[in-house]
């Protein structure tokens, strides 16, 4: 699709980021989570910024982008890391907050309790500030008795 000298239609590529989803949470696109800042010319760069700087994730992503535009025909479109200003959970989208939910995970929320995915009780625990991943918590219901992981705020 793309070729020298012909202008890369933005759009377009958006919509194959759409599709990528973020590897540690399949039911997330990478541009919900809002990871991908956007789309510059000159030369054409997919424009992303990693959870935080040591995300072990952010090298698959970046394949998995790559894989992406390479399959629609975008190989002349580069993958750019850009680490200022640093990613934020307020960047999620609502579809992004309301997909985590459904998936078990309780969205990022500046608030001290966290809101049971399972149940919706906000008779809630933290259990552990470390989950399956650092970008998450471990919290427990203290009505359903469930466990059930917290996007942390950051």
């Amino acid at each position: 699709m793309s070729q020298v000298g012909t202008r890369i239609d933005e759009a377009a590529v958006m919509a194959v980021l759409e599709e990528v989803m973020d590897p540690e949470i399949p039911v997330i696109s990478i541009t919900d989570l809002g990871i991908v800042r956007g789309f510059a010319e000159d030369p054409p760069r997919v424009r992303i910024s990693p959870t935080y700087t040591g995300c072990p994730a952010t090298t698959a992503i970046e394949l998995a982008i790559r894989d992406a535009l390479d399959a629609a025909g975008y190989q002349d479109v580069h993958i750019e890391r850009v680490l200022f200003p640093p990613w934020t959970t307020e960047w999620i989208s609502e579809r992004g907050r309301e997909r985590l939910h459904a998936y078990g995970i309780s969205p990022p929320d500046p608030s001290a309790t966290a809101i049971c995915p399972l149940c919706g009780s906000a008779d809630t625990e933290e259990v552990s500030r470390f989950g399956s991943t650092p970008c998450k918590a471990q919290w427990r219901c203290k009505s359903c008795l469930e466990p059930f992981e917290r996007f942390k705020c950051h």
